[in-house]
């Protein structure tokens, strides 16, 4: 088997695996087998908007192109600038890229990224791709570390443009970092989870990293996480 391949078919033997053991804590035993339907044609990609200032992805992607501009990039495999749905009504933005995030270009497909993708769609039935997903920085900082200042600074700016380009109704910080920078100020997550903020005109709601949920697994922490996505879920419809 191709290497790619062999890995994608244990990722998703793994985000199963995941499902099944959550499942079986919240006590199901069996499922109905519902009736199979005609396979619909397959629908064109979504193709990205142009914001109200003519900003797109692809633009900041060109602009951001092979960056040295911090001393992440002497460490890093891949640039790790963003997933999901260019027009997306939500936002999540993360702290920066892990092993597996700098291996693969993708943010959030490791164990949290698992955990991340399985509160989206299980807990706000909301496919993955109609999110969009970044970090703070886009290359991952040695050992996994919170980034510096200087890191931070030298890619606040094409978090901001990302922000223009999609242009989303709600945004969801995940963890300490993240929440920070957006909220302008020194944060202690476990106080600011689940009230509303704004950043530059958007909602923002701040929630657990999902890789603090698998450092510190509750149900009470599970649940907590649960709702803040529920309540920024329901925030984009209004």
């Amino acid at each position: 088997m191709d290497g790619t391949l062999g890995e994608e078919a244990r990722q998703i033997l793994r985000t199963a695996r995941g499902w099944i053991e959550e499942l079986a804590e919240e006590g199901v035993t069996s499922f109905e087998v519902a009736s199979a339907e005609p396979i619909p044609p397959q629908t064109p990609p979504i193709e990205a908007k142009s914001a109200s200032d003519g900003t797109t992805l692809e633009a900041v992607r060109a602009e951001l192109g092979d960056c040295t501009r911090c001393g992440l990039a002497e460490g890093r495999t891949k640039i790790v600038f963003g997933d999901g749905n260019p027009n997306a009504n939500l936002m999540f933005v993360g702290e920066g890229p892990g092993e597996q995030e700098d291996l693969s270009g993708l943010p959030f497909v490791g164990r949290a990224g698992e955990l991340l993708t399985r509160m989206i769609e299980r807990g706000i039935d909301l496919p993955r791709s109609e999110v969009y997903i970044c970090n703070i920085v886009k290359c991952r900082p040695p050992g996994n570390r919170t980034p510096l200042a200087t890191e931070v600074s030298a890619c606040r700016h094409f978090l901001d443009r990302q922000i223009d380009a999609v242009e989303p109704k709600v945004i969801v910080t995940l963890g300490k970092p993240a929440s920070s920078l957006l909220l302008g100020r020194d944060i202690a997550i476990t106080r600011v989870r689940g009230t509303w903020h704004e950043y530059r005109g958007i909602p923002v709601m701040p929630t657990f990293h999902p890789a603090y949920i698998l450092r510190q697994y509750t149900e009470q922490n599970r649940r907590l996480v649960w709702e803040d996505l529920k309540a920024a879920s329901a925030r984009t419809q209004q």
